[in-house]
């Protein structure tokens, strides 16, 4: 599947002050976001995207917010319905890092891991899907629904019908 919802930027090309993008998918965008996220339809999705690269330093911020609406099949009722995501985000590039030098450098669990650059380049559509799937419903439902199991079968058939009870019964 082609790519269409893209904005690669050059980490190289960019100076050092401070950077604010505007990201807004159209309706093909959304549609080749449908089939990205898996959803029923995408009815917008946006971010806001600062970036702050210090060269020196050998690191890139990127942080902002990204804005979702999907339509989504609950798991429960098999209902359509619309959910909004919005997570704020604030992550970093080390723009010399290789993914070896991951492997061997000691991250302590509360560190936050860079992320590595690919080819040079970061793009900040990719960056804002991700922060999105990072926080969407593994199992959608609806505000307020809950599931609730219910036997088909009551104890004394349950009982019955123990192939076990049914062996006992061969044996006398």
């Amino acid at each position: 599947m082609q790519n269409l919802f893209s904005y690669p930027l050059i980490v190289d090309e960019l100076t050092a002050s401070e950077k604010k993008y505007h990201l807004h998918a159209d309706e093909e965008e959304l549609n080749y976001l449908k089939e990205v996220f898996k959803v029923e339809s995408v009815r917008s999705f946006a971010a806001e995207i600062f970036l702050k690269y210090k060269k020196k330093e050998h690191r890139l911020d990127v942080w902002g917010k990204v804005d979702a609406e999907f339509e989504l099949k609950s798991v429960i009722s098999l209902e359509n319905f619309y959910k909004t995501y919005s997570p704020e985000f604030s992550i970093y590039f080390d723009t010399q890092a290789t993914p070896q030098d991951l492997k061997d450098f000691d991250f302590d669990i509360y560190d936050d891991e860079p992320y590595l650059l690919d080819n040079g380049k970061i793009d900040l559509c990719q960056i804002a899907i991700e922060q999105v799937a990072l926080v969407m419903d593994d199992n959608p439902r609806k505000e307020g629904e809950e599931f609730h199991f219910v036997s088909e079968f009551d104890e004394e058939t349950t009982e019955a019908n123990n192939p076990f009870n049914v062996l006992k019964k061969l044996k006398k």
